[in-house]
C-alpha cells in the first residue's frame, strides 16, 4: 500500500477529481491483491521447505493486523466529515466492497456454513433473510438517507421527528443492536486468533481486539473504509479457495455452486445407511441410557450428590493403591473429584444439562436433521408431526422475515450509504453490495455439502486411533467445538460419537480437504478479516452514537470539531474493551447472538425509518412509542424465552412461545407493534410541522437535482 494516500482527491471536487481518485484505488488495490496473492505463495513455498506451523499462523496473524494497522494510521484524521463519513467521496464499487466487507461478519465467514452443515435446509434462512435484507435497503432506505446528507441514524430520526426524544431512542437502539452484534465479532476474533497464535481465548479476544482498534481508532469511518476494502479481498480468496479445492477433490469440477445438487444426493444416500447402521444404534442407546440416568439424579439431587462423590473417592483410592497407576489417570481422578458440583443448585443445574446434551444427541445422524428434509415433522402424519411441521415452517419463515428487516435496519450498514459522493451512487453502491455478498453466499450452501461428503465417507468409520490430524487440533482449541468419544467402546468412530460445532467448519475446511496448512492460516486470516471488519464498523457507529448524537447534538452543540473526534475515539476504546470483556465470557453461540442483534435493529428502527420517509403524518409522539414499545417487545420475549438471557435477568420460568416461535426470531413481534403504534398513535397527535413536511420532500426525491447540498439540519 506504499503511496497510498486515502485523503488525496479532495471531498468530492467535480467529476474530474473522483475520476482521478477512483483510478488510483485501482491501482493501488490491483497491486494489493497481487501481492497477497504472492505473500501466500512464499509461504506455501516456505512450509514445503520446512516452515513449521505455528510460524505460519504467527505470520498471518501479525502481517495481516500490521497491513490493517498501517492503512488506518495513513488514514488518521481530526475532520469530522473524514472521521465520520469518509469524506462523502467513496465510489459505488469500493463502497459496495467495503459494506460486504463490513457485512460479511464472523457469522457469515464462520457461522454460515457451519450452521448450513448442522441444520441443512433450515440453515438457508439465513442466507434469504441476509440477501432479501439488502432489496429493502435498496428500496426503501439507503438513497433517501444519503439524500437527508447528515452522519448517523440517530441524526436523521432526530431531524425527522424533533426534539431529542426520539434521537435518544435512536442512540439506545443502536448502541443495543451495535453492542450485541460486535460481541459476536469479537467472539469470533479471539476463537480465530487462538487458532492461529496458540493462545488462550480469553487472551486472543484481546490480541485480537489490539487488530480492531489499530483500524478504527485514529481515521474513523475514512480508515475503517480503506481497510474493510483490503479486508474483503482477503476474505473473499480465502473463503473461494477450499472449496473450489474440496469441489475439484470430490468431483473434478471446479465449480463448487455446479455440483451443489449432485453432491447432496450422495449425501442423502449416505445419511439413509447410517440411519441403519447397527452400530450407530448402539451409540443413540447409550446416549439414552446417559440422559436416563441424568434423568433420575434429578429425582434425588442429595442422594445423587452423594453417590457420585463416593464413586470419584473410591476410584481416586483405587488408582492410588495400584502402585503403578499412570500419574495422568491419577490427576485426571483428583480433578474429577474436585470437579463435582459443591452445592445441590449447582448440583442439580448441571444434571439438567447433562440430561439435555445426552438427549439432543440420542438421535440419527448425531441430532442433526437430514440435509435435505425442507422442514421437521410431516405435514401428513400424526397430531405431533404436525405440529412439527407447522412451527418448524412458522420459524423458517419468521426467521427470514426477521434477517430482511434486520438488515434493512442496521446502523453500521446504513452508515455506509452516507460516504458515497451522490445518491445515484448510493444506489449503485447497494446493487455492487449484493454482488460481492452473493459471491460468498452462493458458496456456502455448496461448502456445507462438501464437507459434510467428507466427514461421512472419509472421517467417520475410522478407527480413532487414526482419526485425522485435524479432529485433535481443534479439540485443543475448544473441546465444546470438536470432541470425540468412542461411546460403545468398539474402538470405531461412528457420526454419533462425534460432537462438531458449526462455527469450526469453515475453518478447518482446508484441513478436511487435505490442503497445506498455509491454506488453513490463510482461511483463518479470512475469518479475522471479516470479524475485525465487522467489530470496526460496529463499534464506530457504537462511538459515533455517543459522541455526536448524545455529546454534540444533545449536550454541547458548540463543542469544536477536535473534541467531538476526540470524545468519539476515547468512547470506541471504552466500548471495545467493555466488549471484550463480555465476549471472553462466552455469553452465547454467535448466531444467536448476531440474530439477536437483527432482531432489536427491525423493531427498533424499521418502523420509523420507513414511516419517516414514506408518510408525512407519522408524529414524534408516535415514532418514540413505537421504537420503545417494538423494542420493548422484543426484548421481552427474548429474555424470557432464551436460557442464557434468563440467567442474566433473574428470570427463572419462560413465559409460553407465542404461535411456537422461537426467541432468535423475536423481531417478529416487535416490528408488527412498531408499525401498529406510530400509525395509531400519530393520527391522534399533531401532525408534523411544515419545516419537517419539507424536509420530508427533500428526503422523498432523491434523484432530482440537489444530491450534495447542504443538509437542511445544518
Amino acid at each position: 500500500m506504499a503511496g497510498f494516500n486515502p485523503s488525496s482527491g479532495g471531498s468530492g471536487g467535480g467529476k474530474a477529481a473522483n475520476a482521478a481518485f477512483k483510478s488510483q484505488l485501482n491501482k493501488v488495490y490491483t497491486w494489493y491483491t497481487g501481492g497477497f496473492v504472492a505473500f501466500v505463495i512464499t509461504l506455501a513455498i516456505l512450509e514445503q521447505m520446512g516452515l513449521s506451523r505455528a510460524s505460519i499462523g504467527f505470520i498471518f496473524l501479525i502481517a495481516t493486523v500490521a497491513l490493517y494497522a498501517g492503512i488506518g494510521i495513513m488514514s488518521r484524521t481530526t475532520d469530522a466529515a473524514e472521521y465520520y463519513v469518509a469524506g462523502r467521496r467513496v465510489p459505488a464499487i469500493y463502497n459496495g466492497m467495503a459494506t460486504g466487507a463490513d457485512w460479511m461478519s464472523a457469522a457469515s465467514f464462520i457461522g454460515m456454513a457451519g450452521t448450513l452443515y448442522l441444520s441443512g435446509f433450515g440453515g438457508l434462512a439465513f442466507i434469504m433473510g441476509w440477501t432479501g435484507g439488502y432489496c429493502l435497503v435498496a428500496l426503501f432506505l439507503a438513497p433517501y438517507l444519503r439524500k437527508f446528507g447528515q452522519f448517523t441514524i440517530p441524526d436523521f430520526l432526530g431531524e425527522r421527528y424533533g426534539g431529542n426524544l426520539a434521537r435518544f431512542i435512536g442512540i439506545f437502539a443502536a448502541i443495543l443492536c451495535s453492542f450485541t452484534y460486535v460481541v459476536a465479532q469479537i467472539y469470533g476474533v479471539g476463537l480465530i486468533t487462538a487458532r492461529l497464535s496458540g493462545l488462550a481465548f480469553e487472551i486472543g479476544v484481546f490480541v485480537g481486539l489490539g487488530g480492531i482498534l489499530v483500524c478504527s481508532f485514529l481515521g474513523g469511518m475514512r480508515a475503517v473504509t480503506w481497510t474493510q476494502v483490503a479486508q474483503y479481498i482477503i476474505l473473499i480468496i480465502a473463503y473461494m479457495i477450499p472449496v473450489v479445492w474440496l469441489s475439484v477433490k470430490q468431483t473434478s469440477v471446479p465449480v463448487p455452486q455446479a455440483i451443489y445438487g449432485f453432491q447432496l444426493e450422495k449425501v442423502t444416500e449416505r445419511e439413509k445407511a447410517l440411519k441403519a447402521d447397527p452400530k450407530e444404534l448402539e451409540v443413540i442407546a447409550a446416549f439414552k441410557q446417559r440422559a436416563e440416568a441424568a434423568d433420575a439424579k434429578l429425582k434425588d439431587v442429595p442422594a445423587s450428590m452423594a453417590a457420585d462423590r463416593s464413586a470419584a473417592e473410591q476410584k481416586l483410592a483405587d488408582l492410588k493403591a495400584k502402585g503403578d497407576a499412570p500419574v495422568a489417570d491419577i490427576q485426571a481422578a483428583e480433578k474429577a473429584l474436585a470437579g463435582l458440583p459443591a452445592t445441590e443448585a449447582d448440583a442439580k443445574k448441571a444434571y439438567a444439562a447433562a440430561k439435555t446434551a445426552n438427549e439432543a444427541r440420542a438421535k440419527p445422524l448425531a441430532g442433526m436433521p437430514a440435509h435435505a428434509q425442507v422442514f421437521a415433522g410431516d405435514p401428513n402424519g400424526d397430531e405431533k408431526a404436525q405440529k412439527a411441521f407447522n412451527d418448524s415452517r412458522r420459524n423458517f419463515l419468521a426467521l427470514v422475515f426477521c434477517l430482511m428487516v434486520g438488515t434493512a435496519a442496521l446502523p453500521h450498514i446504513l452508515m455506509r450509504y452516507y460516504t458515497t459522493p451522490s445518491v445515484k451512487e448510493a444506489r449503485e453502491s447497494v446493487t455492487w453490495s449484493l454482488f460481492f455478498i452473493f459471491l460468498l453466499y452462493f458458496t456456502a450452501p455448496a461448502l456445507a455439502v462438501l464437507v459434510k461428503f467428507e466427514v461421512f465417507n472419509s472421517v467417520v468409520g475410522l478407527p480413532f486411533d487414526q482419526l485425522p490430524a485435524w479432529v485433535a487440533n481443534w479439540s485443543k482449541v475448544d473441546p465444546s467445538l470438536m470432541a470425540v468419544t468412542d461411546i460403545n467402546k468398539d474402538g470405531i468412530l461412528q457420526l454419533g460419537e462425534m460432537k462438531i460445532g458449526g462455527d469450526i467448519i469453515v475453518l478447518a475446511t482446508p484441513e478436511i480437504g487435505g490442503l497445506p496448512y498455509v491454506v488453513s492460516g490463510m482461511v483463518a486470516a479470512g475469518g479475522l478479516a471479516a470479524a475485525l471488519s465487522t467489530a470496526d464498523g460496529l463499534l464506530l457507529t457504537i462511538a459515533n452514537a455517543l459522541s455526536h448524537d448524545l455529546y454534540y447534538k444533545m449536550i454541547d452543540p458548540n463543542a469544536p470539531t477536535s473534541r467531538r473526534v476526540m470524545i468519539s475515539k476515547i468512547l470506541l476504546l471504552v466500548v471495545a474493551l467493555a466488549a471484550a470483556y463480555v465476549a471472553a465470557q462466552k455469553p452465547a453461540d454467535i448466531l444467536f447472538l448476531v440474530s439477536a442483534a437483527f432482531s432489536f435493529a427491525a423493531a427498533g428502527f424499521f418502523p420509523a425509518l420507513v414511516l419517516g420517509i414514506f408518510w408525512k403524518r407519522a408524529s414524534s409522539a408516535g415514532a418514540v412509542l413505537g421504537m420503545v414499545l417494538g423494542l420493548g417487545t422484543t426484548m421481552y420475549y427474548m429474555v424470557m424465552n432464551q436460557p442464557w438471557l434468563r440467567g442474566v435477568f433473574g428470570v427463572t420460568e419462560p413465559v409460553s412461545l407465542w404461535f411456537g416461535i422461537l426467541p432468535i426470531s423475536a423481531g417478529v413481534f416487535g416490528v408488527p407493534v412498531g408499525f401498529a403504534v406510530i400509525i395509531l398513535v400519530s393520527l391522534f397527535t399533531p401532525a408534523p410541522s411544515q419545516k419537517v413536511q419539507e424536509l420530508i420532500e427533500h428526503v422523498r426525491y432523491p434523484s432530482v437535482r440537489g444530491d450534495t447540498v447542504k443538509t437542511l439540519a445544518t
